[in-house]
């Protein structure tokens, strides 16, 4: 046999790479000979940490990769993948040089069902929505009829903006509006929206308030789907009419709002009562009252008719009771009167101070006295004889 090889010597002579080294060398070649590309697989493992990264694994039948999606980049989805959940990313292939582990570094994580995340996200959200009340009919507020002072929750500088404004002018200018600015999108919008429901308060004699935006992508209308600014929301002191998106579209706002409306435009016409149909209102309410008053003039002229033909009967009646009362008792009287002796016969005299002379013993000699008799009086005096 010949010499043995010295494997000592040999990799002392090539000069052995160390781990640090390798695990460099294997990151640049991976890198270098993976661009980022799609993988569909199985999500397992899942663990959200404290810093907002998640942890997984994705998998398939035959084999199983490390992933991680950094907070930066999983704080723009709706909601965390399930354990089992089928999922598409968009990764960038790397070692971990201090682990020496093949990982992907996930920048786009979505459902292999259409709208998967977003719409468990939105049924969760819902659930609990449902669990607390807020979607019952029964709490939904009435607007007003003629609001003088309306909120719009929005972007200063959004379509949705302009297009109230038109129509509250057109439609009802004696409102007041005014802006609450708020980001209705991105980073940052979902702590300003709930801050703009809760200033609400602070505007005095307001009357309801329009949250709105023009329409978008689902991810675009996301945060008006989030659990927090909806209950922000619930809790604001005023009816509240939601505007979000189009039509077609409908997020958790829309459905716990007082009122929800297709469009901002809906909203504003919602919001107020058209000047001309008020006025029309009221010039048919004028004509009504108007003939409501002649009529009840005519009403009471004729009643007032009818009482005076009763107060005239009642007053005849009493006058000839009264009258035939009065001839009751002047017969009476007559019956008792003097003058009725004197018609049998009689005389009745009277001394000049007026009394009458009833005894002999009153006739004095001498005495004048005036004699009543039937048809008159005449002058006497006593005889001294």
């Amino acid at each position: 046999m010949g010499a043995g090889i010295d494997l000592f010597a040999q990799a002392a002579a090539e000069g052995a790479l160390t781990v640090g080294d390798f695990t460099r060398r294997a990151r640049a070649v991976i890198e270098n000979g993976l661009p980022p590309l799609w993988i569909r697989g199985e999500v397992s493992g899942f663990k959200r940490w404290r810093s907002g990264h998640w942890y997984f694994a994705l998998r398939d039948r035959s084999a199983q990769i490390r992933c991680v999606m950094f907070a930066k980049e999983n704080r723009r989805l709706p909601a965390e993948p399930a354990d089992g959940m089928q999922v598409y990313v968009f990764a960038r292939p790397t070692m971990w040089e201090d682990k020496g582990e093949f990982r992907l570094t996930v920048l786009e994580l979505m459902s292999t069902e259409r709208d998967g995340l977003w719409q468990l996200a939105f049924q969760k959200a819902k659930a609990a929505l449902e669990r607390d009340g807020l979607l019952e009919p029964g709490r939904k507020r009435a607007l007003p009829a003629y609001a003088e002072r309306i909120a719009i929750i929005t972007s200063p500088d959004a379509a949705a903006l302009r297009d109230i404004a038109a129509i509250v002018r057109q439609r009802w200018p004696l409102a007041e509006l005014m802006l609450v600015s708020t980001r209705v999108q991105g980073d940052g919008a979902e702590g300003e929206l709930c801050a703009a429901f809760a200033k609400l308060k602070r505007i005095p004699r307001l009357d309801v308030a329009i949250v709105g935006r023009g329409g978008g992508s689902k991810e675009d209308l996301w945060t008006f789907n989030n659990e927090r600014v909806v209950r922000a929301l619930a809790a604001a002191c005023v009816p509240i009419i939601s505007a979000v998106g189009h039509e077609t579209d409908v997020t958790l706002a829309d459905l716990v709002a007082d009122f929800r409306a297709a469009t901002p435009s809906a909203a504003a016409t919602a919001a107020t009562p058209d000047c001309d149909e008020v006025l029309a209102h009221v010039a048919h309410l004028a004509t009504r009252l108007g003939r409501s008053a002649a009529g009840r003039v005519d009403r009471a002229g004729q009643q007032l008719e009818r009482l005076q033909d009763r107060l005239d009967g009642a007053v005849r009646w009493r006058l000839e009771r009264d009258h035939q009362h009065i001839a009751a008792l002047a017969g009476r009287l007559d019956a008792l009167s003097p003058l009725k002796i004197l018609d049998r016969g009689y005389s009745l005299a009277r001394d000049p101070a007026g009394r009458v002379l009833k005894r002999v013993a009153q006739l004095e000699p001498g005495l004048p006295f005036r004699l009543r008799v039937t048809d008159g009086e005449v002058r006497a005096h006593v005889d001294e004889s």
